[in-house]
């Protein structure tokens, strides 16, 4: 069970890694549109390839997961991406995070907890 825990972290570690390269690669492409002047600004930013890689690499790990696991035990443990990513949000781009969304990701980990059971 500690390996399954170990790879899902990994897991979610890469998919809220992702997440936060796509957020700051948007953030420096601005304003964007489907045109090519849109598009070209969006290729020159590495940021958008660093996300692209944390995702394939992400699905690439979860596909290792869903091999030897359940996906009724493995799914419900990705959950803890809600935790990662607030605390992204918070320490990375500064986002005030108010107390009823913490409380929510408490009350789905403890569901979390059950399922593992």
């Amino acid at each position: 069970m500690i390996q399954l825990f170990i790879l899902i972290l990994l897991q979610a570690l890469l998919v809220v890694g992702s997440e936060c390269f796509l957020k700051v690669a948007l953030e420096k492409i601005g304003e964007f549109a489907w045109n090519w002047p849109s598009i070209k600004v969006a290729l020159s930013t590495w940021q958008l390839y660093v996300a692209g890689l944390m995702a394939i690499t992400g699905v690439l790990e979860w596909m290792a997961v869903l091999k030897r696991y359940d996906l009724s035990l493995a799914y419900p443990l990705t959950a803890i991406s809600f935790i990662l990513s607030l605390f992204a949000g918070a320490l990375i781009f500064h986002e005030a995070i108010p107390a009823t969304r913490w409380i929510g990701v408490v009350l789905v980990m403890v569901g979390v907890y059950f399922i593992a059971r």
